[in-house]
């Protein structure tokens, strides 16, 4: 089976052609190397899909003959993605949180004179 079209059964994206989307920008890799839409798929192959900010790793357990309803995903998959990288993404948005607050809009002239002296600063010290 081709991986764009598992990652859609396996319901890993909402749609096939955000799946090849993935695939072509280099978002799934198997190995270490990108690969593409096209590659076939095999059982006991591990995948690292970067996703949200989140770098996946899914074991393949099973090929599904089509795309299977929530519950049996994984009977297909196994997620072996640690547990760091969901802290991480956690302290990235209280990271955003802590600056800006949402609604806030753009930065103003202020806000961007204080992030170019904040990197003056950063600079020096190196």
């Amino acid at each position: 089976m081709r991986i764009d079209k598992y990652l859609w059964c396996i319901r890993f994206y909402k749609t096939r052609s955000l799946a090849t989307d993935a695939c072509k920008k280099g978002h799934v890799k198997i190995g270490g190397s990108n690969v593409k839409a096209s590659r076939e798929i095999f059982g006991s192959e591990l995948l690292l899909v970067r996703k949200d900010q989140i770098n996946y790793q899914i074991k393949v357990l099973d090929i599904p003959e089509n795309r299977v309803g929530a519950k049996l995903v994984d009977l297909y998959r196994k997620d072996m993605t640690p547990k760091e990288e969901f802290e991480k993404n956690e302290l990235l948005k209280f990271a955003k949180d802590y600056y800006r607050k949402k609604g806030e809009g753009r930065p103003t002239k202020k806000d961007r004179r204080d992030i170019e002296g904040y990197q003056e600063e950063t600079n020096e010290t190196i």
